[in-house]
């Protein structure tokens, strides 16, 4: 198969998966989820596996993905188009934990610009990239060879932007503009346990939220009124092979993919999950999850089950809790 540093370590994702099963909590009784719907079957063969998404207005997404280094659009009807291919690291070059090159969270501002992370296990490539609509791709902020920049969002209010460390344990931040990136926030909340840590980010209700995957976690950071970051709080637990996620205009209510287990989990404010989505629905690994309106859409890499790479789409019932 192609991607093999994946399925090195897929011993410890199949591990975590195991264990999910094991204690998944019923499907909501009432789906707050409704008619999910592939998109787009998207050609594995290729390397069109989706690791984050962000949607356009015209109801297409960006999406990245992952090994292949690229950076596509997918229309309405499921159309690709690669927008753009990040440069190769030199020979030799191995990234942490995963060897080879990765291309990680995507985030779009209201003028098409789009920003995006990329490591590569060398200090010449690793970091955070800009794409303007019909240019070409530069990076605009220096990450260390040694890290592993997997979630980014972007705050609305400031286009301040922050990156999640998968390796290092760290959330970065990034002016809006790009320039020196600075570590935000640390600890052992953000640390890996045996494969990758701080994995989603999101910021919303004055934080930045960020899940954990080998600990199953959702964190919240409280960003204070001189920019810093303040105490993270575990915001919810049991959460096993979280990968990113999305909120739903509903308080602090998440809904959040489930990597291993081939979930989509509901988070209530109390942190109480459900699952909302699953296999029988198509899921195939889900990355990354977004939600505009009432519509929503996952990407699912395959990594795992190395069968059917997708985009679903589902409409959200917004009278709907669990």
């Amino acid at each position: 198969m192609r991607f093999t540093p994946l399925l090195r370590v897929s011993a410890v994702v199949l591990a975590a998966a195991a264990s999910a099963l094991a204690v998944t909590p019923a499907r909501a009784s009432a789906p707050p989820l409704t008619a999910p719907t592939a998109v787009a079957h998207l050609d594995l063969a290729r390397g069109q596996q989706p690791e984050n998404l962000t949607p356009l207005p015209d109801g297409g997404t960006v999406v990245t993905f992952a090994f292949s280094r690229q950076v596509a659009e997918i229309d309405r009807h499921g159309a690709v188009r690669v927008l753009a291919t990040l440069p190769a690291p030199a020979p030799g070059a191995a990234t942490p934990v995963l060897a080879s090159p990765f291309l990680g969270g995507v985030v779009r501002a209201d003028d098409g610009v789009l920003h995006f992370v990329y490591a590569t296990g060398t200090a010449e490539l690793t970091g955070v990239w800009r794409l303007a609509p019909g240019g070409t791709p530069e990076r605009v902020a220096a990450l260390p060879a040694d890290a592993l920049p997997n979630g980014l969002a972007r705050d609305a209010r400031t286009g301040t932007l922050y990156a999640a460390d998968s390796v290092l344990g760290t959330v970065w931040r990034i002016p809006a503009g790009g320039g020196t990136a600075v570590r935000w926030a640390t600890g052992a909340a953000l640390d890996a346990d045996g494969f990758l840590g701080a994995n989603g980010i999101k910021v919303h209700d004055r934080a930045v939220w960020v899940s954990n995957l080998d600990r199953g976690t959702l964190l919240r950071i409280p960003v204070r009124p001189d920019g810093g970051a303040g105490a993270a709080r575990v915001a919810a637990t049991g959460l096993t092979g979280i990968d990113d996620f999305s909120f739903t205009g509903r308080g602090n209510q998440v809904l959040a993919a489930l990597n291993a287990s081939s979930q989509v989990a509901l988070v209530a404010d109390d942190g109480s999950h459900t699952v909302v989505l699953d296999r029988t629905d198509g899921l195939q690994n889900p990355t990354s999850v977004a939600v505009r309106g009432n519509r929503v859409w996952i990407a699912d890499a395959a990594y795992l089950t190395q069968q059917d790479p997708n985009l679903l789409t589902s409409r959200l019932r917004r009278n709907a809790s669990h």
